[in-house]
């Protein structure tokens, strides 16, 4: 990491002596810029105070773009020349003494489920490999306003489907600590991108634990917020507290950081938190001391790789040393099983159902056979849902009523074969079905509260394992607080994949 404050020529001199450093163990490449692993929030200061220039915060990231990405296949279009001229754009305002966003100057890429007005967004699918979106969402919207610079699109699996990164247009996304193994998804490609310094922030989304999972496998920090913290006016189905848009961060400190660009209420959003978005941009620091967690035992029988349940046990010393009591207690999650995978089907049957029929070939299988089971439910299987939905939404409440969070593994296995579409089994428990081995996080999905992920450890193998820690209705800001804390006594988050 940089100095302290370091001048604007000490900073250019970091950059240019990264660029003769000796070659390191990726394939004789020099290493990377210090700047590239440099955090969002430095950074923006260090732009702000004139001591670099977005040109030159592009072009570092750039080139280690050009380094990387080649291996692990994370950012998949690229916009070097809309970069560019945006950068300028943006030392211009700066030289002409302009009001400056919070994140001016930062490089960003959004995964490629989220739309970029006038920059290809695929969806992962053939079907929509030249689609150039004629406005963006809104937090591509946010983040612009907010001065971040577009760099280019992070692969995602098709539509969002499944938490491993890899579709037919782009291919796979690779692992940075692994490369033979996975990077966990959807928003692979933006987890990838941030654990490699190719962007300091990036935008992701999460149904069934899509900014967790990665953010486990890639050891950074990844936050599903509160339904309606970061709105989506243009969400077919406005009411649904399934999926929400969100970011990702090195450090929870960043990602907070990120989060209070896109966050905040919006009049087109009928979920939407009337909270300013501003208020994540606090200080993260807070005693624990007498705080209540309860420490998750088997979620009513969810097979756990023992690799990942001796990392995340040995870890109740860790929030103990915080101060936290700890006591062993769960809330019984079977409702979700009912609610989460019927809202799902349906929920993708309402979104691809006449696609499919026009493309009856243009899905991959595991989509293919959810959608056609969305199509097939009845009035009476949606009530049901419904209803087991509002079960466990109020039971989790109730038992958080006791316990101000809930800690359990972000997943349950450690990063598996990038060859492999999804685990079959885990620890001798067979699957039927590709979402089966994610329940760790969907359960989460289903009460709608916030919850993250941080770098908890790693196994004998040397691969991410993440720690989730779900915090009571709509306080977000004191699940990112635990997850500083956590990740500031640990230190995990601080190692970095050799590829990079």
């Amino acid at each position: 990491m940089m100095a302290d404050n370091p001048t604007r020529r000490e900073v250019l001199m970091g950059i240019a002596a990264a660029s003769r450093l000796p070659a390191s163990s990726t394939e004789g490449q020099p290493a990377a810029s210090p700047l590239c692993f440099t955090s969002a929030m430095e950074m923006a200061q260090l732009i702000r105070a004139k001591k670099l220039s977005a040109r030159e915060a592009l072009a570092v990231h750039l080139k280690q773009i050009d380094r990387v990405n080649p291996k692990v296949n994370a950012i998949v279009t690229m916009v070097p020349e809309m970069a560019a001229a945006a950068a300028d754009k943006a030392d211009k305002m700066q030289a002409h003494n302009e009001k400056l966003g919070p994140l001016h100057g930062l490089p960003v890429a959004h995964k490629d489920l989220i739309e970029t007005r006038g920059i290809r967004t695929t969806f992962g699918s053939p079907l929509f490999k030249d689609y150039i979106p004629a406005e963006g969402d809104i937090i591509v919207e946010r983040m612009r306003r907010a001065g971040a610079i577009i760099v280019g699109k992070t692969n995602t699996s098709e539509f969002g489907a499944g938490s491993q990164t890899f579709n037919a247009v782009f291919g796979a996304t690779r692992n940075p600590y692994d490369l033979s193994k996975t990077c966990g998804g959807s928003s692979g490609g933006a987890a990838v991108a941030l654990a490699c310094g190719m962007v300091p922030v990036a935008t992701g989304s999460d149904a069934g634990g899509s900014l967790r999972n990665p953010a486990a496998f890639c050891n950074i920090v990844g936050f599903r917020p509160s339904i309606g913290r970061v709105p989506n006016p243009k969400a077919a189905f406005g009411w649904s507290t399934l999926s929400t848009m969100g970011c990702l961060g090195r450090s929870t400190a960043d990602l907070a950081f990120a989060l209070s660009t896109i966050a905040g209420p919006d009049p087109n959003t009928p979920l939407a938190i009337r909270e300013p978005g501003d208020l994540f941009a606090h200080p993260l620091d807070r005693s624990f001391k007498g705080v209540r967690i309860a420490w998750f035992k088997d979620l009513g029988g969810v097979p756990f790789d023992p690799r990942v349940r001796t990392l995340i046990d040995a870890h109740r010393a860790t929030f103990e040393s915080l101060g936290c009591i700890v006591e062993q207690n769960e809330p019984d999650f079977s409702p979700a099983e009912i609610s989460f995978r019927t809202l799902r089907a349906w929920t993708d049957a309402a979104n691809y159902g006449k696609l499919l029929q026009q493309h009856p070939y243009g899905f991959k299988d595991t989509l293919k056979d959810e959608i056609q089971r969305g199509m097939n439910l009845t009035g009476e299987d949606i009530a049901h849902a419904e209803t087991a939905h509002s079960l466990i939404w109020r039971r989790f409440q109730s038992f958080l009523e006791k316990y101000e969070y809930f800690v359990l593994p972000t997943t349950q296995l450690p990063p598996f074969n990038v060859n492999t579409p999804y685990p079959t089994e885990i620890s001798g428990v067979h699957f039927d079905n590709y979402i089966d081995w994610m329940k760790s996080c969907w359960y989460i999905s289903v009460t709608g509260n916030p919850a993250g992920s941080v770098p908890a450890g790693f196994t004998r193998e040397g691969l991410p394992v993440g720690l989730q820690i779900v915090g009571r209705d709509k306080q977000d800001f004191s699940v990112l607080q635990l997850a500083h804390a956590f990740e500031q006594i640990t230190g995990f988050g601080k190692r970095r994949p050799p590829i990079a």
